[in-house]
C-alpha cells in the first residue's frame, strides 16, 4: 500500500482561514512521519499555503467550467495556477451532482488527485463508476462530531471498500467524520481504508501540532 493519507479539511474555521491557515499548513508540513499529509483549504489560501514546504494542498471544491462568463464558480485552470495540487469534491458541506463530478474529471490534467466524498456506500459505489483517484466516506450525522466513524459505524468503512473494489480496484478508500485521534486512523486502515480525512479534531484543537502528531503515531 502507498503512503496512509491524512487529509485535513480547513473548511471556514477562523482556526484555519488567512494568517492562520499558513500556520496550521506549517504545523502539518513539520510532523515526522511517512504518511502523506494534504491541507485542504479554502480558494482565498491556495497560494500562501501551497507556498510551504513539504506541504500537499488541494482545494475545497471545484467546478466544471473554463476561464469566461462563470460568475461565482472556482474555475480548475487558475485554482491549479494558484497551487492547488488536488481537490475534493461533492462534501456532505458543498454536495454536488454525479453529473458535476463526471465533468470535472474530464477537465482536469492527467495524474490530479480527486476525492469525492460519500455518505453511504451506495453513494460510493456510484462515484466508482467514474474512477476517482480516491472516494472519502463520511456519514453527515457523525460529522464534527466526538465519536468516530470507525467506532459508530465501522461496517460502512469495510462495506465502501468492498463496494468500490468491485466497482473499480485502483479508487483508493479515505474514511472521515470525526476522526480524532491515532487509534481512529489505525483503526480505520485496519477497516481497508488508506487514510482518513477529517477537519475539526485538527482545526479547533488547542494544540493542532500535538494532535497531528498524534493522528500519525500509528501508521
Amino acid at each position: 500500500m502507498d503512503a496512509p493519507l491524512v487529509v485535513v479539511n480547513f473548511k471556514t474555521y477562523s482556526t484555519a482561514m488567512a494568517d492562520a491557515a499558513e500556520a496550521l499548513g506549517r504545523q502539518m508540513a513539520s510532523v515526522q512521519t511517512n504518511a502523506r499529509m494534504v491541507a485542504v483549504t479554502s480558494a482565498f489560501d491556495l497560494s500562501t499555503v501551497s507556498a510551504i514546504s513539504g506541504l500537499e494542498v488541494w482545494s475545497q471544491h471545484l467546478d466544471p467550467v473554463g476561464q469566461g462568463s462563470h460568475t461565482g464558480w472556482l474555475e480548475p485552470e487558475t485554482a491549479i495556477a494558484r497551487g492547488a495540487s488536488g481537490t475534493i469534491i461533492n462534501h456532505a458541506e458543498h454536495k454536488v451532482s454525479i453529473e458535476h463530478v463526471k465533468q470535472l474529471m474530464a477537465m482536469l490534467p492527467d495524474g490530479f488527485p480527486i476525492c469525492a466524498c460519500a455518505a453511504d456506500v451506495a453513494e460510493a459505489r456510484a462515484l466508482a463508476e467514474l474512477g476517482p483517484t480516491f472516494i472519502a466516506v463520511e456519514p453527515p450525522e457523525l460529522i464534527g462530531g466526538d465519536i468516530s466513524v470507525t467506532t459508530a459505524d465501522p461496517s460502512i468503512v469495510s462495506d465502501t471498500v468492498a463496494a468500490v473494489k468491485e466497482v473499480n480496484p485502483n479508487v483508493r478508500i479515505l474514511c472521515g467524520a470525526g476522526v480524532k485521534n491515532g487509534q481512529d486512523v489505525a483503526t480505520a486502515i485496519s477497516l481497508g481504508a488508506e487514510g482518513v480525512l477529517l477537519a475539526s479534531g485538527v482545526t479547533k484543537a488547542n494544540d493542532p501540532e500535538s494532535v497531528l502528531s498524534d493522528l500519525v503515531s500509528k501508521i
